[in-house]
C-alpha cells in the first residue's frame, strides 16, 4: 500500500505505524461512504414521483451517514486497540456485563433509538415536515435515531427525544387543506357571498403564480356558526403540503378586496363612548 510504504520511511514504531494507517483508512472510508450515500441520494431524488418521497430519501440519507460514521469509527478504534496490544475480547465481554447494568438505567435511551428506528421505517416523520408532537409544533429540521429537532414559527428550536413521542400529527403528509372561516353580516345575501367566494377561489386557481399549489377548486361547506352578530361561512382548499398557510393568507386578502368592491359588510365589534357622561365622571 502506498500509504503504508510512505509511513514506513518515517522510522516510526511498527505499532504506531499500523495505528496511523488504520485511522487514515478509516478517514478514507468515511469520505467514500458519504460520497456513495450522496450519489445514491441524488439517484433516488431523480426517480421519485413526489416531494413527499424526496423528503423521505433526504431523511434516510442523513440517518445512513450517521450510522456509517458510528460503525466505521468503532471498527477503527477496535483495530487500533488491538494493534497496541490491548485485547478487544475482554473489553467486549466487560462491555456486555456493564451494558446489562447500565441498560436498566438507560432504558429511556434505548427506547429513543427503537422509537426512532420505527419512526423512520414507517415513514411517519421526514425532514422538512410540519408536525405537532409532544405539545410542540414546527418544521422538522433534523431527525436521528435519538431525537427530532423542531423549529417553531418564532424560530425556537425544540429537541424532542424519540422515546417521548406517542402521537404525531403530520401536517404535510401527501396534501393539506387550507380551512378558512369568513364572517359576514346577517343582512347579506348568502348566495351573493357564495358567488364572490367561488369567483375569488377560481381566480386564484387560474393564477400562474399560485395555481399549481392548489389541487382542487374551492369547496364552500356552508354556514359554520350563527354567532351573536355574524354568520360564519366555512370553505377550504386542497393544497400541496406545506402551502396551506400561504394559500389561506392570499385568499383572505383577495376576499377582503372583493367584499369591499361589492360592499359586503364584515361585522366587527364597536364601542360607543358617551362623551358627556365620561366628562361628568372625570
Amino acid at each position: 500500500m502506498a500509504i503504508y510504504s510512505y509511513l514506513s520511511t518515517l522510522s516510526l514504531p511498527r505499532e504506531l505505524l499500523h495505528v496511523i494507517t488504520i485511522f487514515i483508512l478509516a478517514w478514507l472510508a468515511l469520505i467514500l461512504s458519504r460520497k456513495l450515500i450522496r450519489v445514491f441520494q441524488g439517484f433516488m431524488n431523480t426517480h421519485v414521483k413526489s416531494a413527499e418521497d424526496n423528503r423521505q430519501v433526504n431523511t434516510l440519507a442523513r440517518v445512513f451517514r450517521y450510522v456509517a460514521t458510528v460503525i466505521i469509527s468503532l471498527i477503527a478504534i477496535m483495530l487500533a486497540l488491538d494493534e497496541i496490544g490491548i485485547s478487544v475480547t475482554p473489553i467486549l465481554g466487560a462491555a456486555g456485563v456493564v451494558g446489562i447494568a447500565v441498560g436498566f438505567g438507560a432504558q429511556s435511551l434505548v427506547k429513543d433509538y427503537f422509537t426512532g428506528f420505527f419512526l423512520l421505517l414507517e415513514n411517519q416523520i421526514r425532514q422538512g415536515d410540519a408536525i405537532e408532537v409532544c405539545g410542540k409544533s414546527g418544521q422538522v429540521e433534523d431527525i436521528t435515531l435519538r431525537y427530532v429537532r423542531l423549529r417553531d414559527n418564532e424560530g425556537n428550536v425544540h429537541y424532542i427525544p424519540n422515546g417521548q413521542i406517542t402521537l404525531v400529527t403530520n401536517k404535510s403528509c401527501d396534501y393539506a387543506f387550507a380551512v378558512i372561516d369568513i364572517s359576514v353580516a346577517y343582512h347579506e345575501d348568502l348566495d351573493k357571498v357564495y358567488d364572490i367566494l367561488k369567483s375569488v377561489g377560481d381566480a386564484m386557481q387560474s393564477d400562474t403564480e399560485i395555481g399549481d399549489k392548489m389541487l382542487a377548486p374551492i369547496e364552500i361547506q356552508g354556514i359554520q356558526t350563527l354567532a351573536e352578530s355574524t354568520v360564519m361561512i366555512r370553505c377550504r382548499f386542497k393544497t400541496v403540503a406545506l402551502e396551506q398557510w400561504s394559500i389561506r393568507r392570499k385568499f383572505l386578502g383577495r376576499v377582503k378586496q372583493a367584499f369591499d368592491t361589492n360592499k359586503i359588510d364584515i361585522p366587527y365589534s364597536q364601542i360607543t363612548v358617551n362623551r358627556e357622561k365620561y366628562a361628568r365622571i372625570a
